[in-house]
């Protein structure tokens, strides 16, 4: 069994056990207990009342940030004509064709964190389902990243666009910003990304929805929110 250090049963001192707290306090909460030296990432999970095996109550979707992520995402776009300039204006970090996806499945080449293609690509990028897929990285028309709209997919990631999406257990983790942020910033963050989830909600789910939604940083405890806010 897993031993946690003085630092972080320190922090666990700091909670209330069992209480759920309000995003304004959650948030404040997790600032006090944060005790990495480096920048930590603050991380919102949420437990569904869903059942994942099942294609009409799989919750997916898109939002931008009102404050981003805290970095700037690399991404690839793989396009051919004009598009490829377009790309380049709009601040794609790699950009190209045919010969991007031959680097991908011939060298194992990972080195972006989003991938951005035009619909007429898909054709040879479908062929990369088993290398991007299982990394959360394949273009998808419902994410915004398969679109002939180039400028505005780079820009929209850039400033701190992210997918949210149900596991396979009915859970959703999502990066919502930096132990660095402000306050308003990180709730912010996390409130739109809690308010995206609840209107995603498929009308075939039956039950209690919100289940349980968690606030914590990298190297911390997490702070439980008080999932009935949300309820509908």
């Amino acid at each position: 069994m897993k031993k946690h250090g003085k630092k972080y049963r320190a922090a666990v001192e700091k909670l209330e056990p069992g209480r759920k707290y309000t995003l304004e306090e959650g948030v404040a909460k997790l600032k006090e207990v944060a005790f990495a030296k480096f920048d930590e990432t603050v991380e919102l999970t949420i437990w569904l009342g869903v059942d994942p095996r099942k294609a009409d109550q799989l919750v997916r979707g898109t939002i931008v940030l009102p404050h981003g992520i805290g970095k700037s995402k690399k991404i690839l776009v793989i396009a051919q004509g004009d598009k490829i300039k377009e790309a380049e204006e709009a601040g794609a970090d790699f950009v190209g064709g045919e010969d991007m996806v031959n680097k991908i499945k011939n060298e194992n080449w990972l080195d972006f964190e989003a991938v951005i293609a035009t619909p007429d690509m898909m054709r040879l990028v479908g062929g990369l389902g088993k290398i991007l897929g299982p990394r959360g990285l394949m273009p998808n028309p419902k994410t915004g990243t398969v679109t002939f709209d180039i400028k505005t997919a780079v820009k929209e990631t850039k400033a701190g666009k992210v997918e949210y999406r149900v596991d396979k257990t009915g859970v959703i983790h999502v990066g919502v910003g930096k132990v660095s942020f402000s306050a308003d910033q990180i709730r912010d963050n996390a409130r739109s990304l809690i308010e995206a989830v609840v209107k995603a909600k498929p009308t075939t789910a039956k039950g209690k929805y919100m289940r349980k939604v968690n606030l914590a940083a990298t190297m911390s405890p997490g702070v439980l929110l008080d999932e009935a806010a949300y309820a509908k």
